[in-house]
């Protein structure tokens, strides 16, 4: 790579991170994390949803549900493809919920050894250097280690939710605070549950189910679209919609792009307003691939992973052709080295 055009990548990166962004979290930047992904969900669902009470028609759709992951068409599109009636839905989203917690819970331990251990909380803390007093931030994870980034830095963060060991539904300026974090969680996230009573509330950390609650995660699939009308689905994906629409830039980190929920803002935003985004990543999806290449978005910055961990492909709007460098630049840590 030249220096000419190094300058040029960098200076863009550094562009797009000044115009202040709202940055967008997929599943790639849970993944790094050691999350299971859809592939391992999927297996998990196999093996530990129980339908022995079901009725054998709903039995009959659940096998061809597993049919089709053998097969290995993805969750989501399997998903698609059957219906699952409410009690079989309900059992895939506690048995995603026991393979996600522990998981959630065990990387939540490893921070407390390790102060550094989420550069999206570096990269927060650098945001807020600048005249900013929100930042939002939007995901379909439900895992909480946008919250935990947040507080290895000691910045107050509102998932829609009061503080404390009992949480209940609250607007986001229920609490004063100079600096705050907003994380939309558009899917649902593992502390959020419905209590016995049918009322929405947030229990954090748990290490097992309470007793006759439920979760409140939309697994994916065509459900997650009736089921996000009701809170507090409807109310994230609301101001996730305002934080798209107000926001000058995007930056967006493992996010693969399929997401309906996030997509019609976002595409208007790039399209029509021709905001710039940033797109970093391990690798980018088809989905992601067709957004930036293929429908017409003028100012973009798309960085995945080569070959190994220490090489970054770069495709720009400033270029015609994609230029592998020998260094990250595709991680969060390898992205902060590149703007900062």
């Amino acid at each position: 790579m030249s220096k000419t055009t190094a300058v040029n990548f960098s200076k863009q990166a550094q562009a797009h991170y000044a115009a202040g962004p709202v940055i967008i979290l997929g599943s790639g930047a849970s993944a790094a994390f050691g999350m299971p992904g859809m592939w391992e969900l999927s297996q998990h669902l196999i093996k530990h949803v129980d339908i022995t009470d079901a009725h054998s028609k709903d039995q009959e759709e659940w096998g061809r549900f597993c049919d089709l992951l053998n097969q290995e068409v993805d969750l989501e599109t399997a998903l698609h493809k059957v219906h699952l009636c409410e009690e079989i839905t309900n059992a895939v989203v506690r048995a995603t919920w026991d393979l996600l917690n522990p998981n959630d819970i065990e990387i939540f331990k490893k921070s407390i050894k390790n102060n550094d251990l989420f550069p999206l909380g570096t990269l927060l803390r650098s945001m807020f250097r600048s005249t900013r007093d929100v930042i939002d931030v939007i995901t379909t994870n439900y895992d909480r280690l946008a919250e935990y980034a947040c507080e290895q830095e000691g910045l107050h963060h509102f998932t829609g939710f009061t503080h404390g060991y009992r949480r209940i539904l609250a607007s986001e300026d229920h609490l004063r605070s100079q600096r705050q974090v907003n994380i939309w969680k558009v899917h649902g996230s593992l502390d959020w549950y419905k209590s016995p009573g049918r009322t929405v509330c947030g229990l954090p950390n748990m290490l097992d189910m309470p007793d006759d609650y439920e979760p409140m995660i939309v697994t994916p699939g065509a459900e997650k679209y009736r089921i996000t009308h009701g809170e507090p689905f409807r109310t994230a994906i609301s101001r996730s919609d305002q934080a798209i629409v107000e926001a000058n830039s995007y930056l967006c980190i493992g996010f693969g792009f399929n997401d309906q929920h996030i997509q019609e803002k976002l595409i208007e935003g790039c399209m029509q307003h021709k905001k710039p985004v940033t797109v970093i990543t391990y690798a980018l999806t088809d989905s992601a691939k067709e957004f930036l290449f293929g429908q017409g978005v003028v100012n973009f910055l798309a960085i995945e992973r080569g070959e190994h961990d220490n090489q970054s492909i770069i495709h720009s709007s400033l270029a015609s052709d994609p230029l592998i460098v020998e260094e990250n630049f595709w991680s969060v840590a390898g992205y902060l080295g590149l703007i900062l």
